[in-house]
């Protein structure tokens, strides 16, 4: 109900009653306080309407909340109303905390329809970690019974990467209320569920960045827990290895000597952290690696002896230069009495991965030398294509423009033109990450890419040059509109190409953005598939040795950026474009955008007013 009509009638009762009095009274007019004699009507009035579009705003969320009852798809209905329950919980708490609940049972719903994907629980208790701590903890709780009643238990060698399914989502509530600054809060949720795992390394070394300390005493309780724990082997040793000296590189081996491997695209720097502790992990090491090896028959680890050993293989460098003299000795000679007993192909093997993140990282001629060796003894034309494809991937990760190079020498052509379109997105990608305007542009110019790519690096390159090269700007932003036209009008990332325009117009004419938007709504009722959420630009390489995908994620092809933005200069027209999208995905995700620039603090207009400059 809408709360201003009770404001009305006040007034008119007051009038009223003023009015009855006898002619002959004097009416005397309340004394005005200091506050109200210098505020000017221009700002009551300004409240007023914020006031009355804050209401509308809340209305409008509540109307959607309502509508999102009927959508087809349970995912999206519990997304929508988690969104909705976020916003609307400073506002009101009671209404948003019941719309949690109703976003909590569709969760669970879509959840068990789609095993490989239960984001939307891990989504929910990501925002209920921020606003109702105790809400998320009944809900953890749910899924801690859910799961005891399910019997599900946890494969031995997958604990290892992550923690069984109830705690890793209390992990991942952890993860995400640390990442947005909540340290207290995260560690109120972590502190229950730590123990040796990738994921919680991860977290820890996350955790570090922020509050060093509060890391290291964690990482302290592992190494105790584990010296003294009878499971505890040599992939126990592995990843809590890479706390100190390899962050975020995780290496798990298997009874074979194999290894599971996991590096970030950007290796980390060790931690500086305190002697004790590195001599604690040394001697939580040395305890667990010299236990005496059982017959395979007995033996309940993970590794057997030929794991162990390529452990050792891999920290013997840690061990002889940073680890007690005695400790280093007694590894040494663990070391070699494994040697005895794998086969001489192991022990003679120069993996070079084995030392990836342990060391300084070798430069790009020092990784391209090997494969360039190996292309001179390459007895086929298809290892040789193989190896410059490889070459080529390692020159773009480092935005080494060699990289097209590499590619020019692949002889069979079909592999050549897919190598040379994953290399030029590699390397424009990089480009802008960079600020590389040039770099783009020439990409622009020669490169291997498909109109998506080409609008997406046309509006970014066009943003960038806004303030230095307006007219240029402007350019690109044309050419990304015919770009964006050619797309095929059924692909979803037509409608996404178009809303990366608007974007681009907001900052470079803001007079054109709406004639963008209008073409982008219309885009997206010809595209079924598009929803207006979690934009990304996906690529496939299908080289002779393996299948790659990549998955760019692209917040200019989402509409709640855009729409929150449009929003703050005219309410209204926002509202009725957003209703223009026949599908209920982006239609709901361009009104909450709106509702979100209502609710925030910045001033949002109504039409007829005058629009903020860009």
């Amino acid at each position: 109900m809408h709360r201003y009509p009770e404001l009305v009638i006040a007034i008119a009762l007051l009038a009223g009653s003023s009015f009855a009095q006898s002619p002959n009274q004097v009416v005397k007019s309340p004394v005005a306080s200091a506050t109200e004699t210098t505020r000017s009507p221009a700002v009551t009035e300004a409240e007023r309407l914020r006031a009355a579009r804050r209401e509308q705003a809340r209305l409008l969320l509540i109307s959607l909340a309502t509508e999102a009852r009927s959508f087809r798809a349970q995912a999206l209905r519990a997304r929508t109303l988690m969104r909705v329950a976020d916003l609307l919980w400073a506002v009101d708490n009671e209404q948003s905390r019941a719309l949690f609940r109703r976003a909590w049972e569709g969760a669970e719903i879509s959840d068990r329809e789609d095993q490989e994907d239960q984001a939307l629980r891990v989504q929910i208790l990501a925002v209920l970690g921020r606003l109702d701590p105790k809400l998320a903890e009944e809900f953890l709780q749910k899924m801690k019974d859910d799961q005891a009643r399910s019997g599900k238990k946890q494969d031995p060698e997958s604990s290892l990467w992550e923690l069984d399914e109830a705690e890793q989502h209390r992990l991942d509530l952890a993860k995400s209320l640390l990442r947005g600054g909540e340290i207290e809060r995260a560690l109120q949720f972590a502190d229950p569920v730590l123990r040796v795992s990738i994921s919680t390394l991860d977290f820890l070394t996350e955790l570090r960045d922020k509050a060093p300390a509060e890391a290291d005493q964690r990482y302290g309780r592992l190494l105790a827990v584990s010296g003294s724990s009878g499971s505890a082997d040599a992939n126990t040793v592995s990843l809590l290895s890479s706390y100190l000296f390899s962050p975020q590189t995780y290496f798990v081996f298997n009874r074979q000597g194999m290894a599971d491997v996991a590096w970030p695209r950007t290796p980390l720097p060790p931690p500086n952290v305190s002697p004790q502790l590195r001599l604690s992990f040394f001697q939580m090491a040395a305890a667990i690696l010299s236990r005496p090896q059982p017959p395979p028959e007995q033996d309940q680890g993970t590794t057997g002896i030929v794991g162990k050993y390529m452990l050792l293989k891999r920290l013997l460098p840690v061990f002889d230069s940073a680890a007690p003299k005695e400790i280093a000795a007694a590894m040494n000679s663990q070391f070699e009495t494994l040697s005895s007993l794998v086969n001489a192909e192991l022990r003679n093997a120069q993996d070079e991965v084995l030392q990836k993140g342990i060391g300084p990282e070798k430069s790009l001629a020092d990784q391209q030398q090997p494969l360039l060796e190996q292309i001179e003894h390459a007895r086929t034309s298809d290892e040789r294509d193989e190896l410059y494809f490889r070459l080529a991937l390692l020159a773009a990760y480092k935005d080494d423009p060699e990289a097209r190079v590499y590619v020019s020498k692949i002889e069979e052509s079909w592999f050549r033109k897919r190598a040379q379109a994953w290399i030029d997105w590699e390397l424009a990608i990089a480009a802008l990450n960079k600020k590389k305007i040039e770099s783009a542009l020439q990409l622009l110019r020669v490169g291997e890419l498909n109109h998506v790519q080409r609008v997406w690096l046309m509006t970014q390159s066009a943003k960038l040059l806004a303030k230095t090269d307006s007219h240029k700007a402007l350019s690109l932003t044309e050419e990304a509109i015919e770009e964006a036209r050619r797309i095929d009008g059924s692909e979803a990332n037509r409608p996404g190409s178009l809303l990366a325009i608007a974007n681009a117009l907001q900052v470079l004419d803001s007079t054109r953005v709406w004639d963008a938007l209008f073409e982008a709504v219309k885009a997206a009722n010809s595209a079924e598939s598009f929803t207006g959420d979690r934009g990304v630009i996906k690529t496939y390489m299908n080289s002779k040795g393996q299948l790659s995908q990549k998955t760019q994620p692209v917040p200019d092809f989402d509409v709640r950026g855009i729409f929150e933005l449009v929003a703050r200069s005219d309410y209204d027209r926002a509202i009725q474009l957003a209703a223009g999208f026949q599908a209920e995905a982006a239609r709901a995700n361009a009104t909450i955008a709106i509702a979100q620039a209502v609710l925030s603090d910045a001033p949002v207009k109504s039409a007829g007013q005058k629009p903020t400059a860009h």
